[in-house]
């Protein structure tokens, strides 16, 4: 990596739990001043200017969320078992979620839907992948006879995330997990009760 690759990461990093939890409008200059030690020409130099950090952040956050479910995914051999993977990273990493100010692409769902057409389509594009990726796991599923094949997988895999995003949503405002442990509950028993052979 080059000294400038090495520089725009390090301000991604800094930035990207800023950005989170403030959101684009709250985030300003010097918030990513003070987080980075870097002054504004630094910044800018590496970046054109607000609307690519904000970008470039959210690349980095949602690339995040998705390794670290994946890593509950992973160790499962059913698709079954796969689903309810998704379902232990938040039962085991609610606290953590909340703390860094929920989820991200949540969270530039709601300000890219109105206000920041730039980002629209790349929030768009990572929730039709992460609904591909659940779909595939359900597919896969189909095939190795764990899952019934009436199911209609890209239907169950946007349900999925319908109710992951809501319960993460009430129980930060909330401030009360109940709300996203009652969702994932949801989601545990259509797997073992509607979805399994």
């Amino acid at each position: 990596m080059s000294k400038a690759e090495k520089t725009r990461e390090f301000i991604i990093e800094k930035a990207a739990p800023i950005f989170n939890k403030k959101g684009y409008a709250g985030t300003s200059l010097n918030d990513l001043i003070h987080a980075t030690g870097l002054t504004k020409g630094s910044i800018y130099g590496n970046f054109e200017n607000k609307d690519e950090v904000a970008t470039a952040v959210f690349e980095y956050n949602i690339k995040g969320v998705h390794k670290r479910i994946s890593e509950y995914v992973v160790t499962q051999k059913t698709a079954p078992g796969k689903l309810i993977g998704i379902t232990d990273y938040y039962r085991c990493n609610w606290k953590q979620v909340f703390e860094k100010g929920g989820c991200p692409l949540q969270n530039a769902s709601v300000e890219a839907d109105d206000n920041l057409k730039f980002l629209k389509g790349k929030v768009q594009h990572s929730v039709k992948r992460w609904a591909e990726n659940i779909t595939g796991i359900i597919e896969t599923g189909k095939q190795n006879g764990e899952i019934k094949k009436n199911i209609v997988s890209s239907d169950y895999a946007y349900m999925f995330i319908t109710l992951l995003e809501g319960g993460i949503m009430l129980g930060k405002i909330m401030n009360n997990p109940k709300h996203l442990i009652m969702a994932l509950d949801r989601i545990k028993l259509i797997v073992e009760s509607e979805m399994k052979k």
